[in-house]
Order: structure tokens, then C-alpha cells, then sequence
């Protein structure tokens, strides 16, 4: 996934884990966010080639995208044993993404440096642009 820059931090909180996300436009806020999920959950990246897959998420308003964008990342792991190693937005409004992701099956291998989460929770949910221009959004997971 290849990130230059730390564009997430890690809060604490009870019982669950919560990240802050930044991004300097909201596909890269979102791209941000579903890398830091990934990032959370394993902490290395397995080197191969996937299956590209074209998915479209709807929803209400940006914090209810940016939940339903993460639990269709997770869903791919949890539904299908598939893992995203990599994700592109093609397309996003307030209440619709396009992007395009990348999965292999998950392996045994893989599971030996998998923190589960279990789910992304509305709980303090924010996506917030900020005056400066940036996006920032704040997550809470279930583990």
C-alpha cells in the first residue's frame, strides 16, 4: 500500500480502537482510512498479484460512506476470505463511492499477524473538512 507519509493515528479507547484519518481531498481521506484499517489489521503487506473488482457503496451522508466503504472492505475478509492488499476511489460524492480493489485468499500464513476487528461501529463517527482545506475523519472499530 506504500504510504509516504503517517496519515492516520492510533486513539485509544475502551474495549475498541479508534483512528483519526487525514487526507487532502476526500478520495484520498477515504483511501487513507481503508489503508489504515488494513494497516491495523495485518501488520505486513503480502507481496502478489490479485483480482481487480469494481465495487459501488451507497449511503445517507460522508460518515455513513466512509462506515459502509470500511465494512465492505471487511466484508470481502469476514464473507468471502478474501484479503484487499490494495484500493483505488475512482468516484465520490457525499453519499456514493466508486473504487476499484484488489484481493487474494486469505492464508494461514496470513492469520498468524491478523488483528481481528469485528466491526466499524457509528460511534463517534466523523468525516470533517476542515478550514484549512484538509479532510479528517475519526473511526471507531469494534475488536
Amino acid at each position: 500500500m506504500g504510504l509516504k507519509e503517517k496519515t492516520f493515528e492510533v486513539l485509544d479507547h475502551t474495549a475498541d480502537l479508534g483512528i483519526l484519518v487525514n487526507g487532502a481531498d476526500l478520495k484520498s481521506l477515504f483511501q487513507n482510512a481503508a489503508h489504515a484499517m488494513l494497516q491495523i489489521m495485518m501488520d505486513f503487506q503480502p507481496e502478489q498479484t490479485g483480482i481487480i473488482r469494481n465495487i459501488s457503496v451507497e449511503a445517507s451522508d460522508l460518515p455513513d460512506l466512509m462506515v459502509h466503504w470500511l465494512g465492505e472492505i471487511l466484508y470481502f475478509f469476514e464473507g468471502e476470505g478474501q484479503w484487499v492488499i490494495e484500493t483505488k476511489i475512482h468516484d465520490i460524492t457525499s453519499v456514493h463511492l466508486d473504487a476499484q480493489i484488489e484481493t487474494i485468499p486469505f492464508s494461514s500464513i496470513m492469520q498468524e499477524h491478523l488483528t481481528e476487528i469485528k466491526a466499524v461501529t457509528y460511534h463517534q463517527i466523523e468525516v470533517l473538512h476542515d478550514n484549512a482545506g484538509a479532510w479528517k475523519a475519526r473511526i471507531i472499530f469494534d475488536l
